[in-house]
């Protein structure tokens, strides 16, 4: 009888449904809710900012209709590694990324945008001056505050972030190449509590570049402790994705097993060319550990070419204490020449993308603040060596003195086989590792790489549809359902009524990325229609300037 009245219930319940009204109703399409099933031909409703119905709504109305008959409906995409840290604050809009469908923004790859001191503020002013056309308020000092700044000045997506590790030691310790005494390490570990609490998903690190190597793996393991006890993950960018990926990929592992708590590895990759066959080495050691009972998952992008600075082609030493003193030391021939004769020879100690990409004319220059300089965008460190009449070394150590940045680079360094085979490993989820940002204004100024307009479009049109790499379900699991699990976020990440309204309507047919690294600043194609938050801020392929993006808290927030 129980049952009897249960299915009474739920009958009255769908009949209710059908002859509401919603405030958004999207018909006909074929719903990918997330979870990895294939999609059914249904409708949504939607009220306010949730999910209140998915299936037939055919006696329904809607206040705002959109017909998706021939078109797939899925929750927002997950932007796992976003550095649209910067780019939201000059463009809430987020046009890059909304426009392929991305509806929640990650950050705090070992950096995050708090906390500050008054000494990392003063940095970060001084940096603004050298670049005006990337200036904004700086109205913040938490990292929570930050997110609620973004919130506050308005932003199309939803914006979540890790606290950086890199940035806590900065805030303690400045650019020393030392480890902290038991005080400052009490101070870090406190500033991860309050991150924590003001909602930070984890600990992020950055290992690669200086100072988050000066890092030991016991600094680490000490902050993710206190991240583990509100539910946060530990998130890193290597010591090293080439020559000793099996020793970082051992100590990401370490970290997760003795700080108590899962890890992901950003943008996982095998660097250079002599590197590749470590692939499946290194699966087998994640799956090892996932047998353990650990719960290690990784990331990428969908390009064979990484982006950073011409810092990763120097020795972590010379640029100990920050820019300023890394100019000093680049400019002192003693230290200059010990640091050349160490950019040209292999090291197992530190990650020279230089070597690892194979050569200057695989190095491509992507932006400078300098105006002097900027003639050389879209050459390689090849063409500028020549044109200089230097070594492609001497070259990059004078870039980065007349420009007093890092200069942005793109490396060529990954095999295409190898970018097919992880976009098949079930735990592999997808970050762009860049910016979202509008192809006019000041963003143009500048290249970029083109995963910062691609990234996701790329995945959905190449690697889906075209080649059929993975099924077309699994894709929209990995790039929705899969990160909102790992990252511990609720009520996010899959199409089920109560939860949040962040959904994308795309042309399986057409989505396509366009960008390319002669020409990156061009949009994708095919997304037609995104909500964030019940709200529409994609219509019929275009912007309609709203900007609705909430912060999303991680596990150990309290208000």
């Amino acid at each position: 009888m129980k049952k009897f009245f249960i299915f009474v219930a739920a009958l009255f319940l769908f009949n209710a449904c059908q002859e509401q009204k919603f405030d958004v109703v999207i018909r006909g399409g074929t719903v990918y809710d997330g979870s990895g099933n294939p999609g059914i031909v249904t409708d949504v409703g939607i009220n306010a900012d949730t999910i209140a119905f998915i299936g037939d709504l055919s006696k329904a109305t809607g206040n705002v209709e959109i017909n998706a008959t021939g078109l797939a409906v899925s929750p927002g995409f997950i932007n796992m590694l976003s550095w649209a840290t910067e780019t939201l604050l000059i463009d809430g809009k987020s046009q890059s990324d909304i426009r392929q469908g991305v509806t929640l923004e990650i950050f705090g790859e070992g950096t995050s945008m708090g906390p500050l001191n008054n000494n990392m503020k003063t940095a970060r002013l001084d940096g603004m001056k050298r670049n005006p056309d990337r200036a904004f308020d700086l109205d913040w000092t938490t990292l929570g505050e930050y997110l609620e700044s973004l919130e506050r000045r308005g932003v199309a997506p939803n914006v979540a972030s890790f606290i950086g590790a890199t940035t806590v030691r900065i805030h303690e310790l400045g650019y020393a190449n030392r480890l902290p005494n038991e005080e400052e390490l009490e101070r870090m570990k406190a500033l991860v509590r309050q991150a924590m609490e003001e909602g930070a998903l984890g600990v992020g690190a950055s290992l690669i570049y200086a100072p988050a190597n000066y890092s030991s793996t016991e600094e680490l393991i000490e902050l993710c402790k206190v991240a583990g006890e509100y539910g946060g993950m530990y998130i890193t960018h290597m010591r090293s994705e080439g020559n000793n990926i099996f020793g970082a990929v051992d100590e990401t592992i370490r970290i997760a097993r003795e700080g108590n708590l899962p890890a992901e590895i950003y943008h996982l990759k095998m660097a250079g060319q002599e590197n590749w066959w470590k692939l499946d080495s290194v699966l087998a050691i994640i799956d090892n550990a996932n047998k353990e009972g650990l719960r290690i998952t990784t990331d990428m992008y969908t390009y064979t070419a990484g982006a950073t600075g011409l810092d990763a082609a120097m020795p972590p030493w010379v640029q100990e204490g920050g820019m300023n003193e890394w100019i000093k030391r680049l400019q002192n021939p003693a230290i200059r020449k010990r640091a050349l004769d160490e950019m040209r020879k292999p090291s197992d100690t530190w990650e020279n993308l230089l070597l690892m990409a194979g050569g200057p004319e695989r190095v491509l220059l992507l932006g400078f603040a300098n105006d002097s300089l900027k003639q050389f965008i879209g050459k390689t460190l090849a063409d500028v060596s020549a044109l200089y009449g230097k070594s492609p070394e001497e070259t990059a150590m004078d870039l980065v003195i007349t420009d007093s940045t890092r200069v942005s680079t793109a490396y060529f360094m990954m095999s295409e086989e190898n970018v097919k085979r992880q976009i098949a490993i079930p735990h592999m989820s997808f970050g762009s590792d860049a910016g979202s940002m509008a192809n006019e204004g000041v963003f143009i100024k500048s290249s970029t790489h083109p995963r910062a307009y691609g990234n996701f479009a790329r995945l959905l049109g190449k690697y889906v549809r075209d080649e059929k790499v993975i099924p077309m379900e699994e894709a929209i699991r990995k790039l929705t359902s899969l990160p909102a699990a790992n990252l511990n976020i609720k009520k996010r990440g899959s199409l089920t009524p109560g939860y949040y309204a962040d959904v994308v309507v795309f042309d399986l047919q057409t989505i396509q990325d366009h960008a390319t690294f002669e020409q990156p600043h061009q949009y994708s194609t095919g997304v037609v229609h995104v909500l964030v938050n019940g709200t529409q801020v994609l219509k019929d392929g275009e912007h309609t300037g709203a900007t609705p993006g909430r912060v999303v808290r991680g596990p150990g927030w309290k208000e």
